[in-house]
């Protein structure tokens, strides 16, 4: 048996989750979401806790299914509750972020603006819109209730342009760190 599985799911206060079948359904302040749960894998709600089982086997894979489902539904749970977020730094003189008619737009570099379309429950708050030089970065959050759709936002927002390491250009994770390699080295003689 899974140790993360068999551990039963507190629902917080406000909340409301529904089983029917294999789709779990989460509802609170932040929003409503839902998923389709593996067949092996069974979830019940009982007082005031949901508690993921695994009827199927001990084998390696099910233990493995256990483990992902207590995981992701406890996600959708807190997601409802208090909502995922993620900050972002954009480094590099004359970059800057904002967002226009549901989209967010970013000059960072290139000779056009890069647009993207922001997702329906996401969404983006701009605390510092342009950068500084090199030292004041753009920051600007991400936030909503499903943490794998603010995930994979945030990672393509940052795959507009990575930070390179030699002078740490780009967008990047508040708390990434971003190792730096020396530049070329004057060589003597010859």
């Amino acid at each position: 048996m899974s140790r993360i599985g068999k551990k039963p799911i507190v629902i917080p206060g406000g909340v409301k989750v529904e089983v029917q079948g294999r789709t779990v359904k989460a509802s609170g302040p932040k929003g409503t979401l839902q998923m389709t749960c593996h067949p092996d894998i069974a979830v019940n709600v009982d007082d005031g806790a949901v508690v993921v089982s695994n009827p199927a086997g001990d084998d390696r894979v099910h233990k493995a299914l256990h483990g992902t489902m207590r995981a992701l539904v406890n996600n959708m749970i807190t997601g409802v509750s208090q909502g995922f977020s993620r900050e972002m730094k954009v480094f590099g003189t004359g970059f800057n972020v904002k967002e226009q008619g549901g989209k967010l737009v970013l000059q960072v570099g290139y000779c056009h603006p890069v647009e993207m379309a922001i997702p329906k429950d996401i969404k983006v708050d701009i605390k510092v819109a342009a950068t500084k030089g090199n030292d004041v970065p753009a920051i600007f959050t991400l936030s909503g209730p499903d943490k794998h759709a603010l995930g994979q936002f945030a990672a393509n927002v940052r795959r507009a342009r990575p930070p390179e390491p030699y002078q740490g250009k780009g967008i990047r994770y508040a708390d990434e760190h971003i190792i730096r390699k020396e530049g070329k080295a004057l060589g003597s003689g010859g």
